[in-house]
This record gives C-alpha cells, structure tokens and sequence, in this order.
C-alpha cells in the first residue's frame, strides 16, 4: 500500500509515521497559544522534528467542539509563515490542518505537501480539486456535524459501520475530483461528532477500516474521551493516549497524530517490535 505525499511516497507495510501537532491558535483545547507567534511555532516544529516527528501538522483554527470560525485571511496570517519555514528548514513532509480550499492551496504553495481536512463530510468539491490539482497527500477524517455542533447530539444506529460507508462514498467522490487513491489517508474522528460510546467502539473496531486499504490515521492525543474514563486533566491523559495508541498499531493503524511525539515514538516501536515477535500478528 502506497500513501503519496507530493515529494515523498510512504510505503506500507513500514514502522508507523508519527504526525506532531502544531497549533498556531489561541483556543485549541490543548496547547492554545503557547505556540501562537510564528517564532514559538517553528521552534516548536523543530523540536518535534528533533524528537522523532515524521510529518509536521500545522493548524490555523480550533476545531474543538464549539469552537468559533476564523476567517479564512486569519487563518493565512497565523499558518502560511511558520509552513514556509518549516518547509525550508526541514526535510519531512508538513500537513496544513484546514478546512478552506483558500487557505490550503496558500500552504501548499508555501511548500506543504498534505491536506488534512476534518471537513471531509462537504458536499462542495472545491478543496478535493485543490488536492488532486497539486498532487498532494490527503487525510480525510469523519466528523458528524461541524466543530461547533458536532457534540451537541451525536446519534448513529450503528457507528462503525455508518463511519465505514461514509469512507465509501468519499472516496467515491474524491475519485470524480481526481484525487488519486494513493493520496488518501483516512481518519475515523475521535471526539468528533462522537459520545463516550461511539469512540470506544470506533477503538474497538479499527482493524474494520482495513478493508479500504488505505492508511489509517488515529488522533488521540489528550482528547476528552480519556478523561472521562480515568478522571484525568489534559495535561495528564498521556498513559492512556500510549496504551490507546499501541492497541491501535495493533489493529492495523499506521499514521499517529500527537502533541507527544517522544513518548508516543517511543511506545509504538516497543508495541512493532512485539508485533513482529508474535507467532499470529
């Protein structure tokens, strides 16, 4: 399986890549405007670079539940700078985390090279087109709702399997826009549009996701859900993000999106290294 990311080619089965988070905002549920100068960003960049990181992701909006829009010449003043000196001052891929077709198209010409959409539930096409224009890696992630609705009521009759059809007929849909599928990672959206429920059950199913035979890409890190089952602050869930993490690199997971990038390095090739010793992995 081949994940295309514009300049470089991930290529699985291979240890998994590590994603670090770079949040360029005041209100993002966990490290909201520590890192919201472009000089603090970059720095930030580097030392998860230094501490492992595969890709960088870089994001200009909150999207955590009820958070407020930005707009999109908001957006571009927060994120364009800090990828552009990212881009030239590392050698790994870096992801815009956007929801704007403007805003993506801006940080791929200032050298990004993945698409990281939470949006991926649109009906409007334009910002697939962005991607199979320029030929870059794309990260669909199911949301239900939008960031400032998603948990009011989240209602499925069956979650895995309805997140199952939705990645169907989206990549049905990026198809028609051109987007490749080789370009196209796939997240099921912990904490977006979810309860409790829903996201253990989603945890507990991973290994379904397989059959589309992309790329799976999970995002715990110090999410709510943690909290709520052991009682932890933010700045206490990552126990429970590791064990998440390496049970989910069992399941078949191979992108992890995380503000931890050492620790969390560092428990996934512990969980490989004991998934290549197993007699029936």
């Amino acid at each position: 399986m081949l994940w295309k990311t514009r300049h470089t080619e991930f290529r699985f089965p291979r240890p998994a890549l590590i994603m670090g988070i770079v949040n360029v905002t005041p209100d993002s549920f966990s490290d909201g405007g520590r890192f919201f100068s472009t000089t603090e960003a970059v720095a930030h960049g580097l030392s998860l670079v230094q501490a492992g990181a595969d890709i960088l992701d870089v994001g200009g909006e909150s999207t955590k539940p009820g958070a407020l829009p930005v707009s999109d010449e908001e957006e571009r003043r927060r994120v364009i700078p800090v990828v552009r000196q990212l881009a030239a001052e590392t050698g790994v891929p870096i992801s815009i985390d956007t929801m704007k077709p403007g805003v993506a198209e801006a940080a791929l010409n200032a050298g990004a090279s993945i698409i990281n959409d939470v949006a991926a539930n649109r009906t409007n096409p334009a910002l697939w087109r962005v991607a199979a224009q320029h030929r870059v890696g794309y990260v669909a992630m199911h949301m239900q709702g939008t960031p400032q609705t998603m948990q009011k009521a989240p209602v499925y009759a069956d979650v895995t399997t309805e997140v199952l059809a939705f990645f169907r007929r989206v990549l049905a849909r990026l198809a028609e826009a051109g987007v490749q599928p080789d370009q196209v990672a796939l997240d099921v959206g912990i904490g977006f549009g979810k309860t409790l429920e829903h996201n253990w059950e989603l945890l507990g199913h991973m290994a379904t996701f397989r059959q589309l035979g992309r790329p799976l890409l999970l995002g715990v890190s110090r999410k709510t859900f943690l909290g709520s089952l052991t009682g932890a602050p933010i700045d206490g869930r990552l126990p429970g993000a590791l064990a998440t993490s390496c049970l989910a690199r069992a399941a078949g997971v191979e992108i992890f999106r995380t503000h931890d990038v050492a620790e969390t390095t560092q428990a996934i090739r512990v969980a490989e290294a004991i998934l290549a010793h197993q007699t029936n992995p």
